[in-house]
């Protein structure tokens, strides 16, 4: 007969080994940061489970200004046209290496910036930031397509310069704190060196070969998150639109390697209105989805469409007939994940650069119906997006 205290012995090791079986699994993605905050990884793999049945809309600059006002607290175009918030927030740091300039290069105060940012965090939205980053070399703006990538590289004579710049950029997100003791950091979709496959920048296609672009991409990664710590971005690549490619081998023509991305993407504005020889351009884009979605599955990345938008809205039903349709074309496509339109300037300062319907446009009442379509996601719809369950 067996003693009670062997009995209890046996008793506890059983125990210990069903704690032991019942732990929850490891996380199951490998990320560009292996240090990520807890809040960015569970919003990378709440982005993944969502993106197999709905697709997030969002927006540029959406709490900062509007067609017909300019920073005016709670308002948004695409809340008032359609009753709800997006549920991505797109914003962009144009200018910020300027040390005199308060404001980026479509006028949003950077410290505003940041408090939209986290006004939209509180809520449960996404934020993602891209850089219209100046150009060193000639002091001149983005569009400047002076050859400059291969100067600002260890060894090259701006190399400082651009260290300097990335300290600006690192201190601007390392400042995006949601939480009063201030600890929590705020999770940012970060889409550096975009369109680099037109030749409209001075990272572009024109003005840096395949080796300086993806040694920039690269270093700006390791200088970030090995040198300044940055813990709390996800990283999206975002060529221009697929339809000016040859073959879908020159979507990775400068791609800087699965351990430097997170998000598969790409930015398109003229496919769903026939341009580039199609015949259908919804047939062309959601093909486009269909094989980046599949690539991001096969690279257990995320897919998205990272900029897009039709300029004024001349179409009344861009929204169901074109992005809807496209982004449903198939199985594959449907598993985008976000899909972000461009900025609603004031019609003061730009008329008619608008890309999200306002209240009263004829564009409105087609909006809520793809805003009431169970497929699309705007914020009043999203699930926790910061907590990570399952894993």
């Amino acid at each position: 007969m067996m003693n009670n205290g062997l009995l209890f012995a046996c008793i506890g090791l059983f125990c210990i080994s069903c704690q032991a079986t019942e732990q929850k699994p490891a996380y199951p993605y490998t990320l560009v940061d292996a240090q990520a905050t807890q809040e960015t990884k569970a919003l990378f793999a709440n982005l993944k489970k969502i993106s197999a049945t709905h697709v997030l809309y969002g927006h540029e600059d959406d709490l900062a200004y509007g067609v017909k006002w300019e920073n005016e607290q709670g308002r948004s175009d695409v809340k008032e046209a359609s009753g709800s918030y997006p549920a991505v927030y797109g914003w962009d740091l144009g200018d910020l290496a300027q040390i005199d300039k308060a404001d980026n290069l479509d006028g949003v105060d950077f410290d505003n910036m940041k408090q939209w940012i986290k006004e939209g965090y509180q809520r449960g939205g996404v934020i993602t930031l891209s850089w219209h980053m100046n150009h060193l070399g000639t002091e001149g703006d983005t569009w400047d397509t002076t050859r400059v990538a291969h100067r600002l590289l260890p060894d090259g004579d701006l190399h400082n310069e651009f260290n300097a710049m990335l300290d600006r950029f690192a201190s601007f997100v390392s400042d995006l704190k949601a939480d009063s003791d201030q600890q929590e950091l705020i999770p940012v979709i970060f889409r550096p060196y975009h369109e680099h496959t037109g030749w409209w920048f001075w990272w572009g296609s024109e003005s840096t070969t395949v080796e300086e672009y993806v040694s920039l991409w690269r270093y700006t990664v390791e200088y970030l998150r090995d040198v300044k710590q940055v813990h709390n971005l996800l990283y999206a690549y975002s060529p221009n639109s697929l339809s000016e490619f040859d073959s879908y081998d020159d979507y990775w023509e400068k791609y800087p390697g699965d351990a430097y991305v997170d998000i598969l993407g790409f930015d398109d504005y003229f496919t769903l209105q026939g341009r580039y020889g199609h015949e259908d351009g919804v047939a062309a884009l959601g093909e486009h989805l269909s094989w980046l979605a599949s690539q991001a599955r096969d690279r257990n990345k995320i897919a998205a469409i990272t900029e897009t938008g039709l300029e004024g809205m001349t179409d009344p039903t861009w929204f169901t007939q074109k992005l809807l349709k496209a982004i449903q074309y198939s199985e594959d496509s449907k598993q985008i994940a976000y899909v972000l339109t461009w900025r609603n300037a004031q019609e003061w300062t730009k008329e008619g650069h608008f890309y999200a319907p306002y209240q009263g446009h004829s564009s409105a009442s087609d909006f809520r119906s793809f805003r009431e379509d169970g497929f699309v996601l705007f914020e009043d719809e999203l699930p926790d997006m910061y907590t990570l369950t399952g894993f």
